[in-house]
C-alpha cells in the first residue's frame, strides 16, 4: 500500500510516538518505584480475577448512582478496545498491502461491524460527557478542563477520521466492506458523487494517514494527561488493599526517625500509583461528607494536588533527594483539609480505580502530631485524658464499671472462664447515653443465658480515636495493654457494641501483633485467633436461634442509621436489618434513608472528630439528621454510640428532640 519512502515515514512516526509515550511513562514508573515498600503481591489469583471483573466488565464505573455516566464510559471503554485492535491492523496495513488481522473469517466480518457500531457509540458518549463537563458544569468536574477538551477533541477526531478512511477504503476496495454497515452507507454516497478512481484513491491515501496520525497523537498525549488512568487504573485495581479501608502501615515508634507522611518520599509506592491512577471523576468528592457540608476537604483534590506535587518534584523524588523536597504539609495541603476527614470511607468505596484516600490523610495527621506537635487545640485535653485515665472524658479509670452496679456483672478476674468478654468501650462506660446502651445489652445477654464477663477497671480505651487523630504512640500504648489483658485471661470471643471499637479490635490489633517483641509465636497465634463479634451479630443469632424471645413488637415509622464503620468498613449490614424486622413483626413501617447500607452518610463523629470542634460549613450531623427526618420517623435506630450522640444533637438543633434515638440493644430490651 505504501511506497518505500512512505514506509520509512511510518517507521519514523511509530518511533516518535513510542518515545513520546514511553519516556513520560518510564518517568512515572520511576517516581512510583521511589516510594516506600509495601507488600501488595499476595493472592495474585484473587487480584487478577477482581481486576478482570471490575475493569474489563466495567463494574468499577457502574457501581454507584451515576448510571448514565457509567454507561457512556462503558461505550467509550469498549470502543477504545475495539479501536486499539483496529489501530494495530491499520498500522500493519501500511507495511502489508490489503492486510486484515482476521482475514475472511466470520469473526473478521463481525469485527468490522463492531468498529462501525462503536464509532457511533463513542461519539454519543463523548457528546454526553462533554455536555456534563462544559454545559452543565457539574462541581465534580472542576479540574483540568483544557485536558478534557483536548482528549474529547482527539477522540472525536480519531472517530471521524476513521469514518473518513473507511468511506474511501470501501469505495476503493468494495470487498473490504464486510459487515461495515456505516462505511457501506458512506461509500455509497461517494459512489453517487461520481468521483474518479484516481480521486478516490487519493482520498483513500490521505484519510489513511490522517487517521493514523490522529491516533498516534492521541497515544502520545495520554501520558501527559489524566487519561493515563487508562493504564494506571487497572494496575491500581490489581494492587488494591485487602485490609480495612483506614488501616495504616505500622509505625515503629522505637526505631523510626520520622513518623507519618511529610514529604513525597514518605509515601508508599502504592500511594504514588494512586496519584497517577486518578480519573478526576469526582465520585469521591460527591460522596464525601466533609465536602458535601462545605468543608475545605475534597478527596479528589487531595489526589490531584499530590499528583501535581509529584510531577513538579519528579527529579528530587527519582533521585531520592528527600532533603530537597518541599513539605507537603506547608506547600500542598492545608490543616483544614487534613483535619476535616471523618474516615467514613465513602471516598474509597465509590472510587472506580480503588484509590486509598484515608491512609494518606491519616499519615499526614501522624506527621503533624508526632513530628510537629500540631493539632486542633481541643485535642490537648483529649490526648491528656487518654494518657492519664485511658478514656476521652478524663473521668477516673476506677469508675469505668460503675454503670454495671446492681446488674451483677462479673469481671474476668472474678470469672476467668467466661465464654465471652464484653468489651464495653469508653462511650458505654462513661457517657450517660452510652451507659443506657450498656445496661440494655447486659440485660439482653443475661436473659439469653450468655456466659460473659467484663474487664472492669482493667479495660483501657481501644485507641481508635487516638490512631485516627494521628497519635500512633498513644494508640500503641493503649492497644498493647489491652492485648496483654486478652492474653492473660485467654480471651477467645469478644462482644463489642461500638463499631469503632469493633474495627480496631478486629482489623487494627492483629496488624500490631508482629511488632510486639515480648510475644511468643504461640501468643501471637492465640491473639490472632480471637473472634470479634459486634452486638448486632450476636443479638441476631440469639433471636433467630430462640435463645432470646421478644414479647412485644414496635410500630410506627422506624428509620435506621447505618454506622460507617459497621456497614461500609466491615460490611455488617444484614444483621441490623434482621433485628429490625424481628422487632417489628410486620407492624412497623421500616424506612431506609436516602443514603443507607454501604452508601450510608456519616454522622460526623468518625476519624476522632467526635472530640474536635466543627467550625466550617454545615455540621455533618445536621445534614444527616435532615436526611433521616425526610421520612418523618417516630423512632431512629442506631447501631453505634457515637452515631446516637451525633443524631441526638442534630435533632435538638432542629427542634425535634421528641423523636427518640435508640441503640438497637435499647430497643430490643423494651420488647423482651
Amino acid at each position: 500500500m505504501l511506497t518505500p519512502a512512505e514506509k520509512i515515514g511510518l517507521i519514523i512516526a511509530i518511533l516518535i510516538t513510542g518515545c513520546a509515550f514511553f519516556i513520560p511513562v518510564i518517568t512515572k514508573i520511576r517516581i512510583i518505584m521511589a516510594g516506600q515498600p509495601e507488600p501488595r503481591f499476595s493472592a495474585l489469583g484473587r487480584r487478577f480475577f477482581s481486576t478482570l471483573t471490575k475493569v474489563f466488565l466495567q463494574r468499577c464505573t457502574l457501581k454507584n448512582e451515576r448510571v448514565w455516566t457509567g454507561l457512556m464510559h462503558v461505550l467509550i471503554f469498549y470502543g477504545a478496545l475495539t479501536f486499539d485492535t483496529f489501530t494495530v491492523n491499520h498500522t500493519l496495513e501500511g507495511f502489508i498491502s490489503d492486510f486484515y488481522l482476521f482475514g475472511s473469517s466470520l469473526f473478521g466480518k463481525f469485527f468490522s461491524f463492531s468498529v462501525d457500531l462503536f464509532s457511533v457509540l463513542i461519539l454519543v458518549g463523548v457528546v454526553f460527557l462533554a455536555c456534563r463537563r462544559f454545559v452543565l458544569r457539574l462541581p465534580a468536574y472542576n479540574t483540568t478542563p483544557l485536558d478534557s477538551a483536548v482528549i474529547y477533541l482527539l477522540i472525536t477526531s480519531a472517530t471521524l477520521s476513521f469514518l473518513y478512511f473507511e468511506c474511501f477504503a470501501i469505495a476503493h476496495h468494495p470487498e473490504t466492506q464486510r459487515w461495515a454497515f456505516l462505511g457501506g452507507i458512506l461509500s455509497s454516497l461517494v459512489q453517487k458523487a461520481n468521483l474518479s478512481p484516481a480521486l478516490i484513491y487519493q482520498h483513500f491515501k490521505i484519510s489513511w494517514w490522517v487517521h493514523l496520525l490522529v491516533v498516534y497523537g492521541f497515544i502520545a498525549y495520554v501520558p501527559h494527561s489524566k487519561y493515563f488512568h487508562m493504564f494506571a487504573g487497572p494496575v491500581n485495581v490489581f494492587f488494591n488493599k485487602k485490609q480495612a479501608m483506614s488501616s495504616l502501615p505500622h509505625l515503629d515508634i522505637e526505631h523510626q526517625e520520622t513518623f507519618g507522611l511529610e514529604k513525597a518520599l514518605d509515601f508508599t509506592w502504592k500511594d504514588l500509583l494512586d496519584a497517577f491512577a486518578c480519573v478526576e471523576c469526582g465520585r469521591c468528592q460527591d460522596a464525601c461528607p466533609a465536602f458535601t457540608t462545605e468543608k475545605a476537604l475534597s478527596p479528589k483534590m487531595i489526589i490531584f494536588n499530590l499528583r501535581h506535587h509529584l510531577e513538579e518534584n519528579k527529579n528530587f523524588i527519582i533521585h531520592q533527594k528527600r532533603d530537597e523536597l518541599p513539605s507537603l504539609l506547608s506547600n500542598t495541603f492545608t490543616p483544614d483539609e487534613i483535619w476535616a476527614c471523618t474516615t467514613c470511607g465513602a471516598c474509597m468505596h465509590v472510587c472506580p480505580v480503588e484509590i486509598e484516600h484515608i491512609p494518606k490523610l491519616l499519615g499526614l495527621r501522624q506527621s503533624e502530631v508526632l513530628m510537629e506537635g500540631k493539632f486542633p487545640p481541643e485535642l490537648n485535653s483529649f490526648f491528656r485524658n487518654l494518657e492519664t485515665n485511658s478514656n476521652p472524658w478524663g473521668i477516673g479509670f476506677a469508675s469505668r464499671a460503675e454503670w454495671a452496679e446492681s446488674l451483677e456483672v462479673k469481671t474476668l478476674a472474678e470469672h476467668p472462664e467466661a465464654e465471652y468478654l464484653l468489651w464495653v468501650g469508653c462511650a458505654l462506660s462513661f457517657d450517660d447515653a452510652g451507659k443506657k446502651i450498656a445496661r440494655s445489652l447486659v440485660k439482653l445477654l443475661q436473659q439469653a443465658g450468655v456466659d460473659f464477663a467484663i474487664l472492669g477497671q482493667e479495660e483501657k480505651c481501644c485507641g481508635d480515636s487516638a490512631k485516627r487523630l494521628g497519635n500512633e504512640y498513644l494508640y500503641q500504648m493503649l492497644a498493647q495493654e489491652n492485648l496483654m489483658n486478652f492474653l492473660n485471661y485467654k480471651v477467645k470471643k469478644i462482644i463489642v457494641a461500638c463499631p469503632h471499637g469493633y474495627n480496631t479490635l478486629k482489623n487494627e490489633y492483629p496488624r500490631l501483633l508482629p511488632f510486639l517483641p515480648d510475644l511468643s509465636p504461640e501468643d501471637r497465634e492465640f491473639l490472632q485467633s480471637i473472634e470479634i463479634i459486634h452486638h448486632t451479630q450476636l443479638l441476631a443469632d440469639l433471636l433467630t436461634s430462640g435463645k432470646l424471645k421478644l414479647q412485644q413488637s414496635i410500630s410506627g415509622n422506624i428509620i435506621s442509621h447505618d454506622s460507617c464503620y459497621l456497614s461500609r468498613h466491615n460490611q455488617i449490614r444484614k444483621e441490623p436489618r434482621t433485628l429490625l424486622q424481628l422487632a417489628s413483626k410486620g407492624e412497623a413501617t421500616l424506612f431506609e434513608p436516602e443514603n443507607s447500607g454501604e452508601h450510608t452518610f456519616c454522622c460526623g463523629a468518625g476519624g476522632g472528630l467526635m472530640w474536635t470542634e466543627e467550625t466550617q460549613g454545615t455540621r455533618i450531623n445536621r445534614h444527616r439528621t435532615l436526611e433521616l427526618l425526610q421520612s418523618q420517623p417516630d423512632l431512629i435506630v442506631s447501631f453505634c454510640p457515637f452515631c446516637q450522640t451525633m443524631l441526638t444533637d442534630g435533632l435538638k438543633d432542629e427542634g425535634k428532640e421528641s423523636i427518640p434515638v435508640l441503640d438497637i440493644a435499647q430497643l430490643l430490651e423494651k420488647l423482651v
